[in-house]
């Protein structure tokens, strides 16, 4: 199954792990992510500590554990390749409804970080 289609039918809980220059680590839940055409994947963030890691370390790992009751889910291994503040793609791409503006709801900016694919692993090996 492609990654677009696992994350638009598939229900779970992510976390997205970043790290700073100096490797002081930080992991925060992020929704699923959104895959776009050309296989990249894209997170929408506020300006917090996640993205702030980004800034020094592009290198990220996405763990999604499935609401199976099992576990189930996968690994994305990443590496950032780009940014956009407030741009009009995040509107286009927002699932929620609460906000319908590039800037979320609070007011403050949002950023439209995306990725490359380095590696995909099953939540557990085999």
């Amino acid at each position: 199954m492609d990654l677009q289609k696992y994350f638009d039918e598939t229900k779970g809980t992510g976390v997205l792990a970043t790290a700073d220059s100096y490797g002081k680590v930080d992991a925060a839940l992020y929704a699923r992510p959104h895959v776009l055409e050309d296989g990249t994947i894209a997170f929408i963030m506020a300006d917090r500590l996640t993205l702030h890691n980004l800034q020094s370390n592009p290198h990220a790992a996405y763990l999604f554990v499935e609401t199976t009751g099992m576990y189930e889910g996968k690994r994305l291994f990443l590496k950032k390749i780009s940014e956009e503040k407030n741009s009009e793609r995040i509107k286009t791409m927002r699932r929620s409804c609460l906000c319908n503006e590039e800037k979320g709801s609070d007011g403050k900016d949002r950023y439209l970080v995306i990725f490359q694919l380095e590696k995909e692993l099953p939540l557990i090996g085999s």
